[in-house]
């Protein structure tokens, strides 16, 4: 999740007096949600190994379950926020969290790797319901700018967390129990989360002035057919990808995928700019916004950099090295420490041109690809190489990504002028 700012006085709405206790009790509500958002995705790593075995899967196969979840997330996060904003953030947030815990318990008890893949992909859309809806609420229960800001830095910093113990808890749960429990942990948690936020979310602090349009008018302000082009196109795009390797470039299995999903990537941009400017995805003059395409596609590199070394590394540690996976989880947590000391690095901007620092973490990254590039391939290699290739890769990717999200943010004011 971007670092978030608090919103200005304009933009907030009106506020309702909660009870300090009853805040903290939200706070934790919201923050739980993050929790099993980041958790579905850092988990499941160590269980990679234990699913191709188990299931049969090949490499490419395996990649799914962690690409069907991030995908609809991603795609569906564009427009969940408005839905919330249609419909109710309440009713957003507590749907979200009780689907993520339903489909996560259907998840656990499947043996079959496409039942699994739909089942993921399912699980991303209902888990993007739970972020715009959670910061909606959060920002009514704190109206203050500076408890705000500090309840927004909380909920952000639970993905750091949450990418650490989450592959800790995955490797014991592989480890001691089974993978299923991966997907029941969090059926048994979002759960009991959702029925209880559903009684202590106060429906006066998740009123919208949306809420009073009729059911037309709030469908017809969702641009549903865009995001369903754009998700079967990036789905179709990283199966021709995943398939090349196996199948060979040539073969008609990757080209025609290939030549469909660029054919509809382009058929939604055109989309895009036959609907209203409030209704479409992604506006075609987002584009066109100073260093907004730049910023983009810097803000997407940790992502890359993040699963490239979570799935080959996981996958080398336990497959050719043996390690167990309890081991693996630990040998991986430079990941996760830097990432969270990184994530506390939102002030520098005052002192600091952000493109400085965009680029001072781009150079780490940098560094750290190369490391791993010299060593890595030997058990003996991981404090020489690795180790400080985690370290130095982690915290320059999340120090982009902090600032790419932060230059957003302090952008969103001019643009909206544009």
């Amino acid at each position: 999740m971007p670092p978030l700012q608090p919103l200005s006085p304009a933009e907030m709405p009106v506020h309702h007096k909660l009870s300090l206790t009853r805040k903290l009790v939200l706070l934790f509500m919201f923050c739980l949600a993050q929790f099993l958002d980041a958790f579905n995705n850092s988990a499941l790593f160590s269980a990679i190994p234990v699913l191709e075995v188990s299931m049969g899967m090949t490499e490419s196969q395996s990649t799914w379950i962690m690409s069907a979840f991030q995908l609809t997330f991603a795609s569906f996060l564009l427009i969940s926020g408005r839905i919330s904003d249609v419909y109710n953030p309440k009713t957003g947030f507590v749907g979200g969290v009780l689907g993520l815990g339903v489909i996560s318990l259907c998840a656990g008890c499947v043996g079959d790797t496409i039942p699994l893949i739909v089942l993921r992909a399912l699980t991303g859309i209902a888990a993007s319901m739970t972020i715009p809806s959670a910061l909606a609420l959060l920002v009514n229960v704190f109206p203050e700018p500076l408890e705000q800001a500090r309840a927004i830095g909380t909920f952000g910093g639970c993905t750091c967390v949450a990418s650490s113990l989450g592959l800790m808890i995955g490797a014991m749960f592989v480890q001691w129990a089974s993978y299923h429990w991966v997907f029941w942990f969090v059926a048994i948690v979002a759960v009991p989360t959702a029925l209880a936020c559903a009684f202590i979310i106060p429906p006066e602090i998740a009123n919208t002035k949306d809420n009073l349009e009729p059911a037309a008018a709030k469908w017809k302000s969702l641009d549903l057919l865009g995001v369903t082009i754009l998700t079967v196109a990036l789905i179709l795009f990283i199966f021709a990808v995943t398939s090349g390797s196996t199948d060979g470039w040539a073969s008609a299995a990757v080209l025609v995928p290939l030549i469909i999903s660029i054919m509809m990537v382009i058929g939604f941009f055109y989309w895009e700019t036959r609907i209203h400017v409030n209704i479409a995805a992604i506006p075609p003059r987002t584009w066109f916004y100073p260093n907004f395409s730049i910023l983009f596609a810097v803000a997407l590199l940790p992502f890359f950099w993040w699963f490239t070394v979570f799935v080959m590394y996981t996958v080398l540690w336990q497959n050719v090295f043996e390690w167990s996976a309890i081991s693996s989880a630990v040998h991986m947590l430079p990941i996760g420490v830097a990432s969270f000391i990184m994530s506390f690095t939102g002030s520098l901007s005052r002192i600091f041109s952000p493109k400085w620092i965009i680029l001072t973490g781009l150079s780490f990254c940098m560094v750290a690809t190369v490391l791993l590039a010299l060593g890595g391939g030997k058990p003996e290699d991981y404090w020489p190489y690795v180790f400080p290739a985690l370290s130095l890769g982690s915290a320059g990717v999340m120090l982009t990504y902090t600032h790419a999200n932060r230059t957003f943010v302090d952008g969103r004011h001019s643009w909206c002028h544009l």
